[in-house]
């Protein structure tokens, strides 16, 4: 899957937005709890700032907060809002990942898999993980067929 550090990061500082109570928090105080840098959670909250995901307050007790409830604000919106596409393909989107544009034997297996997990998080709250309602699905047993 393609989900690298901007996705994980985003929803890790919205969900400590989240913890830290109503008030504004600054980006220092999410990057040192978080082990995140500062120059890179600045430009991620900018980007979660312009698709009105959280909104900043200027002044003394200043910082960032979550524009919407955290029971409204949904997690695959956060990582979109970040540029981050949900994929499990190796292909651009619209091009195949072989030669001449084609699409592999197993793209359609790969592409409804990233269908299922963008689907997943669509339905998933900051209020979601915050209150630890999700629970790992035990793997089902596999059966054999000879």
């Amino acid at each position: 899957m393609k989900l690298n550090t901007q996705g994980r990061y985003a929803v890790m500082s919205c969900v400590d937005l989240v913890q830290s109570g109503p008030q504004p928090v600054t980006l220092k105080d999410i990057a040192e709890r978080q082990a995140i840098s500062l120059p890179y959670l600045e430009q991620l909250f900018a980007k979660l700032r312009r698709a009105g995901i959280v909104e900043s307050t200027r002044g003394p007790g200043g910082g960032y907060q979550l524009r919407h409830p955290p029971e409204k604000t949904i997690i695959a919106d956060i990582i979109t809002a970040v540029d981050e596409p949900i994929t499990i393909t190796r292909c651009d989107p619209g091009r195949g990942c072989m030669k001449e544009n084609a699409k592999c034997l197993t793209h359609d297996l790969w592409e409804a898999l990233g269908s299922n997990i963008y689907n997943f998080l669509a339905t998933v709250t900051l209020s979601d993980v915050c209150d630890k309602r999700l629970t790992p699905a035990k793997p089902q047993k596999q059966v054999r067929v000879s």
